[in-house]
């Protein structure tokens, strides 16, 4: 590598105490290009990993596929990218991960993520203390929560980069409900997860497994319940699988298809916005990026939208493209 990667632990303020009992003390990883060493201020991008990763999975080495930190460092040492410091943050839950935002059954991911990460980052590694100077990008529930970055925190950040977020609840996340239903039958969701877990530590988690984390880890951010196991609401009735209207107009209510418009104001204030989707999406996500892409238009941001032909799985290079849009408009010293 020409620059160097840092790994540091992080004690979080937002996460102590958190409702699930997930340590406070966290892992960030840092890519840091070579004037770094010379004390220089550069900006900053914030990359959110996707439900079921972690800060690790960054690095994760992958038979003649670059990781994203190596990306960055030959794009760099190329001259396609201006320097800027890559920050890898870590959301791992004991329900799989999170959307990056505070919520009540999970903890304040959303407040760690703006105060106690990128505070961090400009103490320990210099980086510029600008909005103008920061960006944030994600993939999956990483790109849900730079959405939510941007709309709960626009005095943080002013760039934002999107890969197949979540979005559009009625197609991505419906098609898990009966899934989940199923698996749920005769249990509840706690002793569901406790069980899984068992299995995963003695053997593996199973394929069909994922459908059911994903829906609860859902709900524990779009439908808690103080009191109920794992302090969430399902979606549907877990007898007969029924949708709960008024359940899931609570999610509805944190679909970014819907909170976009309702916050323009925060929006507007993007200097960047670059939302994309495979084609191929497996979980039908094309369709929320489209929506989501227009809702910004339509709020007046300055939003580039792409589509490229791949699925939902395995587009780490994708950031390749999102990462010429952004890094060359950040503010700089």
């Amino acid at each position: 590598m020409h620059g160097r990667l840092e790994t540091a632990r992080l004690r979080s303020a937002a996460l102590a105490g958190n409702p699930l009992g997930d340590p406070a003390e966290r892992t960030v990883l840092a890519w840091l290009p070579p004037s770094q060493a010379r004390g220089n201020r550069l900006p900053a991008i914030y990359f959110l990993h996707g439900f079921s990763a972690g800060v690790h999975s960054w690095t994760n080495f992958s038979a003649f596929t670059p990781t994203v930190p190596e990306r960055i460092d030959a794009l760099v040492a190329a001259g396609r990218l201006p320097e800027f410091i890559a920050v890898f943050p870590d959301g791992r839950t004991s329900l799989g991960g999170c959307q990056w935002v505070n919520a009540e059954a999970v903890g304040r991911y959303g407040d760690y993520l703006a105060a106690d990460v990128v505070s961090f980052a400009e103490r320990e590694w210099g980086a510029l203390p600008r909005r103008e100077a920061r960006a944030v990008a994600g993939k999956s529930s990483g790109g849900y929560g730079a959405l939510a970055a941007a709309r709960d925190h626009p005095e943080v950040f002013a760039h934002l980069a999107c890969h197949a977020g979540d979005a559009a609840f009625e197609y991505c996340y419906l098609p898990d409900f009966p899934k989940a239903a199923a698996a749920l039958l005769g249990t509840d969701p706690a002793s569901w997860l406790e069980a899984m877990r068992a299995r995963a530590r003695e053997t593996r988690m199973r394929d069909a497994d994922h459908a059911v984390l994903n829906v609860l880890a859902m709900a524990a951010h779009y439908s808690p319940r103080a009191g109920a196991p794992l302090g969430l609401e399902l979606p549907f009735d877990p007898g007969s699988g029924a949708l709960r209207p008024e359940v899931w107009e609570r999610w509805l209510a944190c679909d970014p298809v819907r909170f976009v418009p309702r916050h323009p104001e925060a929006f507007r204030r993007l200097s960047t916005a670059f939302v994309d989707c495979g084609t191929r999406d497996e979980f039908q996500l094309r369709w929320g990026a489209r929506m989501v892409a227009r809702a910004l238009s339509e709020a007046g941001v300055a939003v580039t939208h792409e589509e490229f032909d791949d699925g939902h799985f395995g587009i780490d290079y994708r950031y390749e493209r999102s990462l010429s849009v952004i890094a060359p408009r950040l503010a700089r010293e």
